[in-house]
């Protein structure tokens, strides 16, 4: 197994497992072709312009060419402060191994490989907004739960 960023040549692979993963946990949505076609053209038109930017991060992990698991990243800038140096933090998203590969270690693997990364990079720190029943996954890596952001909803 590779650990590795991800490149253009993946976005084919990118899409489809964002679209099986939203499909795994979702409860309201049902998959139609038409609806995926739309989809691959929002999808692909982001990941080539996230690929291309200093601001995002797609980690996979490799198997003979597969990918089989990956993390988005995303790096948030922060207004400079006197007195201290500022770097940018990351916000963690989209974290997703495909079903067959669970449970082998895959995602603390590269959750290790980021956070060397995160660290040799200078950047603050990580944040993720973990789902219910991810928590647990997290918590065994390191991550702990912190106070609940608050938001001004326009959906």
């Amino acid at each position: 197994m590779l650990i590795r960023l991800a490149d253009e040549n993946d976005i084919d692979q990118l899409i489809k497992m964002r679209w099986d993963f939203t499909f795994e946990f979702s409860t309201v949505l049902e998959e139609e072709d038409e609806v995926y076609e739309e989809f691959y053209s929002e999808c692909k038109q982001f990941l080539t312009s996230a690929l291309k930017s200093k601001n995002w991060f797609v980690w996979v992990a490799d198997v003979d060419g597969r990918i089989v698991s990956h993390v988005y990243l995303e790096l948030v800038q922060k207004v400079p402060r006197p007195g201290r140096i500022t770097n940018p933090y990351v916000y963690m998203t989209n974290v997703y191994t495909i079903p067959e590969q669970r449970g082998r270690g895959i995602g603390s693997n590269m959750f290790q490989k980021i956070e060397e990364w995160a660290k040799f990079q200078m950047y603050e720190f990580i944040i993720v907004w973990p789902s219910e029943w991810s928590t647990e996954f997290y918590e065994r890596n390191g991550y702990k739960l912190c106070k609940e952001p608050m938001e001004l909803s326009f959906l």
